[in-house]
């Protein structure tokens, strides 16, 4: 297997591996259906689980840079956060690499592994899929227009997999929430997401397995 005790060479190939699964479902997403807006029905909807077309502007959950810092603009804060990505997939990549050269745990191999490649997919969305693609606002992208929807640095970040597991609504006597309708789990993401959090879930869990 692949995975079962990696070098430099396994590992790039088990990171294009990954990588090839997440820009794929992009691709096809992207190039086979509109954006799916607020009230329109899923791609598929089986209950527990829903194919969708969200395109992401920010961070993980929709959440935007400068929701946090409010005195950043939104062409600033966009700008700010690829570069971070950019920066952090250098980062990240550099600590893999010195992982997969020495001794360290295979496990902790897989896991930067992961977190490499689902950082490197959503990173190759906010560069170039606003050069790559046309609108898909109402409509289909096509690849390659001669106008993409965004400058390079602003693509958006595709996402397309969710699972509302239940919905409930909250006791009337909790204070904030109480009333309120709520799902879980509502977020829409992708596999790079799910590499991500993957990833960081092992280290969380597994750290005292790992050989740094």
């Amino acid at each position: 297997m692949i995975i079962k005790k990696l070098d430099i060479k396994k590992g790039f190939i088990f990171v294009l591996i990954l990588l090839f699964f997440d820009q794929f479902l992009k691709f096809y997403i992207k190039l086979n259906f509109p954006l799916t807006l607020y009230g329109q029905p899923a791609i598929i909807d089986l209950g527990f689980f829903k194919l969708l077309f969200i395109e992401n502007e920010g961070m993980a959950m929709g959440a935007r840079l400068n929701n946090i810092f409010p005195f950043l603009s939104d062409y600033s804060a966009k700008l700010s956060l690829t570069m971070f990505r950019l920066i952090a997939v250098v980062g990240i990549g550099y600590w893999l690499i010195s992982a997969l050269k020495n001794n360290k745990s295979n496990l902790f191999k897989i896991t930067l592994c992961l977190i490499f490649a689902g950082a490197l997919g959503n990173i190759i969305d906010s560069v170039f899929y606003g050069q790559w693609f046309s609108s898909s606002y109402g409509q289909v992208a096509t690849f390659l227009p001669e106008t993409g929807y965004a400058p390079i640095f602003f693509g958006n970040v595709v996402d397309m997999l969710q699972f509302p597991i239940a919905t409930w609504i909250w006791p009337p006597w909790l204070p904030f929430i109480g009333g309120e309708s709520f799902t879980f789990f509502e977020y829409v993401f992708n596999f790079a997401d799910a590499y991500i959090s993957t990833g960081v879930l092992i280290l969380i869990f597994f750290n005292k397995k790992f050989s740094y």
